[in-house]
């Protein structure tokens, strides 16, 4: 086995271009050799220069769509430091000098923009052609939700289509399409003592806002597409709970707006809601590992940390931040005096569902099939806290 993967890597090696840009200098951790996501070796160039080169062989081109958010980004950085080359799709072109400074001061090296908007069939053959692998992350995420549900509907699984269709002509090997948990937590029925992959929400479940309908019925959509073109094996689904960690801009997530309020103190006390919540830069790199790992096509993964209040958080921040978090309440909301907010507070109103309320999910299936676990739980809130604080967004 050591023999043949001496041969892989010396072949690769050869293939290695002496011009190619070292991608990181260090010297890789037992933790890095053992993980399942590709070769990693030290290479070391005609010229005599060495460095730590991830991948089989550095020329794998992979589409990320939605570049601009908060888990496009991540995803952009996770695969340029193994190694690949990446493009990307944005709604907005005038974002891309945004990105391009976002990419440099993260990772260095240049990315590759194309504007596509879900909606529009025209640019997506152009922006697939020549990938090997696509990262469907792009799909609406508002604060407010929309009246009309299918504002949301149409371009999560429109879009989802056109990414597997265009794929599916240019013969992409692998699609990881980024769903959620709302795609799992609100089935038919009673509600699941735990949360796992085996179950699907019912879009008419009383508790389903528009965008939990747009993620139940895109991902559906992606399973139906890839079963009636005999390609299974070219879908995965990574479904992340609620999103926290580090931004890279001052244009923060919906998800992340809870720890901005905290800090900024429009927040006066703390309503009774909890969520289950996983890092940006862990979703990123389940990402990457169902990409490259062979049993993980058609299935799909819930990848998720524990269970917290929000309580929690603000003990964190307080605990972490010092007088940084001086805004932060201490305060507890009464329920009905939330129920009531809400009324007029959008963003409250869109997981009022959620008061009082307390789920257990599952993240084993990812952790056994590509080794995934995420980070603890405190270093998640206080690196959001801090990024926030940097970009000025709290």
């Amino acid at each position: 086995m050591q023999q043949e993967t001496r041969r892989n890597v010396k072949k690769s090696c050869d293939r290695r271009p002496r011009s190619e840009v070292v991608i990181e200098k260090r010297t890789m951790t037992g933790e890095e050799r053992a993980a399942d996501c590709g070769i990693k070796y030290i290479w070391i160039s005609k010229r005599g220069r060495k460095g730590l080169y991830w991948g089989m062989d550095g020329k794998d081109l992979v589409l990320v769509t939605g570049g601009t958010g908060f888990v496009g980004a991540r995803c952009i950085i996770e695969l340029m430091r193994k190694g690949y080359r990446v493009r990307t799709t944005i709604r907005e072109i005038g974002r891309s000098g945004e990105l391009r400074t976002v990419i440099a001061r993260a990772v260095g090296g240049t990315i590759e923009i194309i504007a596509a908007d879900l909606n529009n069939d025209a640019p997506w053959p152009n922006a697939i052609k020549g990938c090997r692998y696509v990262l469907h992350v792009a799909s609406p995420l508002p604060p407010k939700q929309p009246k009309n549900p299918e504002a949301l509907i149409a371009p999560a699984r429109g879009g989802t289509l056109r990414v597997l269709q265009a794929s599916l002509e240019a013969k992409v090997e692998r699609v990881v399409l980024t769903s959620s948990l709302a795609a799992m937590a609100y089935p038919r029925g009673a509600a699941p003592d735990v949360v796992t992959e085996a179950f699907w929400t019912d879009p008419e479940h009383p508790w389903a806002t528009p965008y939990i309908k747009s993620k139940a019925l895109a991902e559906s959509a992606a399973w139906d597409f890839v079963q009636a073109h005999g390609r299974t094996d070219m879908l995965t689904a990574i479904a992340p709970s609620t999103i926290l960690g580090p931004v890279l801009t001052k244009d923060i997530s919906y998800s992340v707006l809870s720890v901005a309020r905290m800090l900024d103190g429009s927040i006066p006390a703390i309503p009774r809601l909890g969520f289950n919540f996983v890092d940006v830069r862990d979703v990123a790199e389940a990402q990457v590992r169902a990409m490259t790992t062979r049993e993980a096509g058609g299935q799909r993964y819930l990848v998720s940390g524990e269970f917290h209040w929000l309580e929690d958080i603000a003990a964190i921040l307080r605990e972490s931040l010092g007088k940084d978090a001086k805004r932060v309440p201490r305060a507890r909301a009464p329920d009905f005096m939330v129920k009531l907010i809400a009324r007029f507070n959008p963003e409250l109103r869109a997981v009022i569902h959620e008061l009082g309320q307390q789920r257990t999910v599952s993240s084993e299936k990812a952790r056994q099939t590509f080794g995934w676990s995420p980070r603890p739980f405190q270093k998640t809130v206080v690196d959001c806290a801090t990024s926030l604080i940097w970009a000025g967004a709290a």
